[in-house]
């Protein structure tokens, strides 16, 4: 681990400071990403500002229509939330299959998201439940945070504060795991909004992303059957020594059909 400068301010105006005035400056959340790529040298930040000292960054609440997450929320806490499992199920069952218990009760929903891995299991939730994510600075319409492989929307010295899932009137979330990591091979959130089906995929591709032939096919039939035969096209998915990109675009209909059948009672 290279040397840096550590910083654990109490209010979001003190760690945006200290992030202007870092000349490379990285934020700290659950750190179940950045402590591991310290350690092995791949990175070497100046500074790194510890968001756990900041209050109320955590937490999980009810507003109107939506579940409100905070961006320090642990995945167990979300897995555990009364308010999720009521209103979301399918959200509390994802965070839930996050990981390992170390992971699950150190990760959090905003390192995660802001991190962007492509096979990371938020990233299906904030796409499929159509969530918003807010910022310091603004809120970013969740279709639009996942830009690229570990890219999001986030700009320069931006914090995620919190994501907002309006609750659905039905959703399942199918993961095939990778079983050393736990993390997506492929994972498929299906979700019945009061505007339509949304189905997104994580581990798949660079970044979470819909399936919009599905989407059509399941807003005129919510069956497995309806998308038995909808194709996706291996081109451009990931490939490696897990899977080949033939295989995970195979493995998007099955995951696809599984939470469709879980979604629907079945």
């Amino acid at each position: 681990m290279y040397a840096f400068n550590y910083h654990r301010p109490e209010t979001l105006e003190a760690a945006s400071a200290a992030l202007a005035a870092a000349a490379d400056g990285q934020v700290l959340a659950g750190g179940q990403t950045l402590i591991p790529t310290l350690k092995q040298r791949l990175a070497n930040p100046s500074d790194v500002i510890d968001l756990g000292g900041i209050a109320g960054l955590g937490g999980v609440r009810r507003e109107g229509d939506a579940i409100v997450v905070g961006a320090m929320t642990r995945h167990a806490e979300v897995a555990s939330s009364a308010e999720v499992r009521n209103a979301i199920p399918a959200l509390a069952a994802l965070a839930d299959c996050i990981g390992d218990p170390q992971v699950r009760n150190a990760g959090t929903i905003g390192g995660s998201i802001a991190n962007a891995d492509p096979a990371a299991d938020y990233p299906a939730a904030v796409v499929g439940l159509g969530a918003t994510v807010r910022t310091g600075r603004r809120t970013i319409a969740g279709d639009d945070f996942f830009t690229g492989l570990f890219e999001t929307a986030l700009e320069e010295g931006e914090i995620v504060l919190s994501v907002s899932f309006p609750v659905p009137r039905r959703a399942a979330y199918a993961k095939f795991p990778n079983p050393a990591s736990r993390y997506a091979v492929v994972g498929v959130m299906v979700a019945e909004t009061a505007s339509g089906v949304r189905v997104a995929v994580t581990g798949a591709g660079g970044h979470a992303f819909r399936v919009g032939a599905m989407e059509s096919a399941l807003g005129a039939s919510f069956t497995p059957e309806a998308i038995r035969d909808v194709a996706v096209s291996p081109d451009g998915l990931n490939e490696d020594i897990h899977a080949s990109a033939e295989y995970r675009a195979h493995l998007v209909g099955v995951m696809a059909r599984r939470a469709v059948a879980a979604a629907a009672g079945g």
